[in-house]
């Protein structure tokens, strides 16, 4: 399961799961915390979702708790934590509760990879510099194989050095360092079309 997917392996049947990385309601306009565009990311992550659900493949969600007195968003109890409804667990989805970027860090989701031994891990999510470069990236060196949808991720404007970086540039500038190296970066209506109804 390690490595990057070869262009070639997925003219053969394989197995997928969706990892769903913080898609939750502090990252949308109104939050504590919103990036830019994540409306659109979510729509698109939706339509990744429905495809996954039909298909009978299986999904995992990812949701940040930051519980702690400095917590500047995603505070237990408050609505922002909440997933947004666009990509809200089924009852019968997975749901791994993680405090730091990394998913895979102090979480059962290694275990549970694992376990599914699905042969190509698609993420979609929040934020794309932050927690989906970082699980990614700490994932494939445990040798799993990923792809990510980068439409279906969002990220936010960042600030160094007295100058803002547009988050658009942001996402784009993660998406380049992680394709081909730590996944295989594709648009979420490509992978839709690689998914067959069950």
């Amino acid at each position: 399961m390690s490595g990057v997917p070869a262009a070639d392996s997925y003219a053969v049947a394989v197995t997928r799961l969706l990892l769903l990385i913080d898609i939750q309601r502090d990252y949308f306009p109104g939050g504590r915390h919103p990036l830019v565009d994540p409306d659109a990311a979510a729509d698109a992550a939706a339509r990744l979702l429905t495809a996954f659900r039909s298909s009978g493949e299986r999904v995992v969600h990812v949701q940040h708790v930051w519980d702690g007195p400095d917590a500047a968003f995603f505070e237990p109890g408050t609505r922002g934590v909440e997933f947004d409804s666009r990509v809200a667990p089924d009852g019968e989805e997975h749901v791994i509760v993680k405090h730091e970027p990394n998913a895979f860090l102090g979480t059962g989701l290694e275990s549970l990879l694992r376990a599914a031994d699905a042969d190509e891990i698609v993420v979609a999510g929040m934020m794309s510099s932050m927690c989906v470069d970082a699980t990614v990236r700490a994932g494939s060196d445990l040798g799993f194989r990923f792809t990510v949808a980068q439409d279906a991720c969002a990220a936010p404007d960042l600030a160094y050095d007295a100058r803002t970086v547009p988050g658009a540039q942001v996402h784009l500038a993660f998406m380049a360092a992680l394709d081909g190296t730590y996944a295989r970066v594709a648009d979420v209506d490509a992978l839709v079309g690689e998914l067959a109804p069950a």
